[in-house]
This record gives structure tokens, C-alpha cells and sequence, in this order.
């Protein structure tokens, strides 16, 4: 069989085109540093690091949002520090209000400084975050959650929590609704709630009780009301309107407890005949009202042991609103424990997928300068004999 020279030719060339594809492609894996300069390189290897870029990515979203979220919720953490220091200074003013030598000036003045430590606590609870959002808005960031209303101070967020996605099957909330840490706060002892009439005219005031028996408890309301001589007591169960088993004319004996139906309270002084207790099922209650109430009674007239009593219960709920801070702040502990915790597994899920991109995907230098010297001399070594080749001709003896 005959090869023409045309054939001769033509493979030569595609030969030593092949040749210098190879070499170019060698070069640029060394310029560029990467071997995958292209999906026919390594086609199984191209796939894996398209994968493993793919989990980079998502990787690196999760980290960023984990630190919006640790600023978000470290922001939260400091403001509603801001809100424990301002209830101390309350509960101080509060009990400086009981000292029995203030007169009604006095009293106005304190009144007075907490009328400002409550407009402190609205701006506290309308602060924003680094975007200019309402913190403690729920989902409606751009609306104020509190206003001074006819009614009060009322809340015009929503219950809604944000969440962010910050590990692998892992959102965490960012904030808290307002109605959660300022509103829904249960007033008295947080089951139920005691309270002197006002129109009582002894000495006797009230603490807020306590449980004994939670299986006992029946959630209704009760009235305690001293007899004659103030010497005696008779609770009723005004939800049902009967007398209590075993409580009624019964001696009254100022700071011993009187207990029934899985409660006690103790009742201190010497209230008169006819001054009455009552006790009710806690609701909530904000600590905007309670401060306001205790506004009010500063500024009220003192008849019998009303301010002590209103100062006594006063005082409770600002401990409640002191826990149900702590509470807000301890679960935000939490979650800023456990962001620090997926921040450090996200970045070792980092470092060993670059690892691994660059295994898939980065020359190695040393068998690329290899490579590159063979190729060199296969393609001079292929360009020479396509010169002695060519050379073989009838003509070139003629």
C-alpha cells in the first residue's frame, strides 16, 4: 500500500498540533496554578470540585449569616442589660418610696423619677439595630413597638421571631417580640396575685404568698375579711360563693399564715374589723403598667397602709420583670454560646473543603515542570523528524 505525501503531511501536522496542545495546556496549568483548566481535563474531578465549590458556598453563606446573627442577638443581650441596670435603679427608688419620714413632696419627687425611668424603659424597648430596624418589633421591624397610649403603654409589634439559617439544618432567632419580654409578665407571685382593699382602714398588709400544694390549687377567686375586733378570719371562694373548709372565724394572728386550697399568704399589722383581702389568679401584666401604678400611688394620697401595700406588690412585679428578663437574656446566652459553636465547626468545614477543592483542582507544580520538559522534548524531537521526513523525496535527489 502507497502513503501519499499529502497523507505523510497531514498526520505530522495533527501530530504536532496535539503535541502543542498539550504543551499549551501544561502552561497555562502552571500560570494559572489550577490543573481543571477545563472539564475534558479530568471530568470526574471537574464534578467533584464543582460539588465541593458548591458546599463552599453554602458554607460560607451559613458563616455570614451566623455573625449577623451573633450581632443581632449580642446587640439584643447589651440592650436588655440596659433594661435590668434601669429595674434595679427602679426597685431602688421603689423601696426609698416605703420610708415612713417622706412627706408628699417627697414622695412626688420619686414619683417623679420614676415617671423618667419609665420613659427610659419605652426608649429601651423601641431601640434598633445596626440596620435601623425595631429590635423588639416581632416581624414588623419598621414599625415602633411602643407608644404611650390612653390606655397605657401598648405594644404595636407582632409575635413573630426572625430566624436565620446558620449551620446545617440550623436556623436560630435572632430577636425577641416585645409582647414577650415587656407584656406578657405574670403580676403578683405568678400564680396568683394578692391585694388590700382600699377602703381598708388597719394596719394589715399583705405579702403576695406562695404555693404549698400545686395539686390543690383551683385558679378562683378568694376574699379574706377580718371580723370583729380584728381579732379574727374568714376566707369565702367568691368564684363559688361558699365559705372555705375550715376557714372561717378563724383567729387572726398578725405574720402567721393563712393557708388554703394549695395557698398561703401572711398578713402583717393589725387590720380593723370589716378591711378585706382579696386573692385572684395572676394575669399579665407589662412592666410599663406596673411602673405607672406605682406612679399613681406615689402621687395618691396615704390612707391607711394603701401606699405600703401598692410598694409591696409593686416591688413583686418588678421582680417578675426582673426574671422574665434574666429568662430573655439567659436563652440569648444560649444562642450565642451556640453560634460561637457552629462559627467553629463552619470554619473547620471550610478549611477542609478548600483542602479538598485543592486537591481536586490545584497544579502540582513539580509534575507540571516535568510534564512540560517532556512535552518540550517530544515536540522538538517530533518537529525534527517531520523535517527529515518531509526531506524524503524523488526531488531532493534530482
Amino acid at each position: 500500500m502507497r502513503i501519499s505525501s499529502n497523507t505523510i503531511f497531514a498526520n505530522n501536522v495533527n501530530l504536532l498540533n496535539q503535541q502543542q496542545t498539550q504543551l499549551a495546556q501544561t502552561q497555562q496549568q502552571i500560570a494559572s496554578g489550577l490543573r481543571l483548566t477545563n472539564a475534558a481535563v479530568d471530568p470526574i474531578a471537574y464534578t467533584q470540585a464543582m460539588s465541593v465549590t458548591q458546599s463552599t458556598a453554602i458554607n460560607n453563606q451559613q458563616s455570614a449569616s451566623g455573625t449577623a446573627a451573633l450581632n443581632s442577638v449580642s446587640l439584643e443581650e447589651s440592650t436588655l442589660q440596659g433594661v435590668t441596670s434601669l429595674l434595679q435603679s427602679v426597685r431602688t427608688t421603689v423601696i426609698s418610696a416605703g420610708n415612713g419620714s417622706l412627706n408628699a413632696s417627697d414622695r412626688a419627687t420619686l414619683a417623679t423619677t420614676l415617671g423618667g425611668q419609665l420613659q427610659e424603659l419605652i426608649g429601651l424597648a423601641n431601640s434598633k439595630d445596626a440596620s435601623g430596624s425595631y429590635m423588639f418589633s416581632g416581624f414588623q421591624s419598621q414599625t415602633a413597638p411602643f407608644a404611650a397610649t390612653s390606655a397605657g403603654v401598648s405594644y404595636f409589634g407582632d409575635n413573630g421571631q426572625s430566624m436565620l439559617q446558620v449551620g446545617s439544618g440550623r436556623q436560630i432567632a435572632v430577636n425577641d417580640n416585645g409582647a414577650n419580654v415587656f407584656m406578657r409578665i405574670k403580676n403578683g407571685n405568678g400564680t396568683f396575685v394578692t391585694q388590700s382593699a382600699t377602703a381598708n382602714t388597719g394596719s394589715g398588709i399583705v405579702d403576695i404568698g406562695s404555693i404549698v400544694n400545686p395539686a390543690t390549687l383551683t385558679g378562683n377567686n378568694y376574699n379574706i375579711s377580718i371580723g370583729a375586733g380584728g381579732t379574727s378570719y374568714s376566707v369565702i371562694n367568691t368564684t363559688t360563693g361558699l365559705p372555705v373548709a375550715g376557714q372561717t372565724a378563724q383567729p387572726y394572728v398578725s405574720g402567721q399564715a393563712i393557708a388554703f386550697d394549695g395557698m398561703q399568704l401572711v398578713i402583717h399589722g393589725a387590720p380593723a374589723a370589716g378591711d378585706s383581702f382579696t386573692v385572684a389568679p395572676s394575669t399579665n401584666q407589662s412592666m410599663f403598667t406596673t411602673i405607672s401604678n406605682l406612679v399613681t400611688a406615689l402621687n395618691a394620697p396615704v390612707a391607711g397602709t394603701s401606699l405600703a401595700n401598692s410598694l409591696n406588690a409593686g416591688l413583686g412585679n418588678i421582680d417578675n420583670a426582673l426574671n422574665n428578663v434574666l429568662n430573655t437574656q439567659t436563652s440569648l446566652g444560649l444562642r450565642i454560646n451556640e453560634i460561637n459553636a457552629l462559627q467553629v465547626t463552619g470554619s473547620s468545614t471550610g478549611l477542609q473543603l478548600q483542602q479538598t477543592l485543592s486537591t481536586l483542582q490545584d497544579t502540582n507544580v513539580t509534575l507540571a515542570i516535568s510534564n512540560l520538559t517532556l512535552q518540550q522534548t517530544i515536540l522538538q524531537s517530533a518537529q525534527k523528524s517531520f523535517v527529515q521526513v518531509a526531506n524524503l523525496s524523488m526531488f531532493t535527489y534530482m
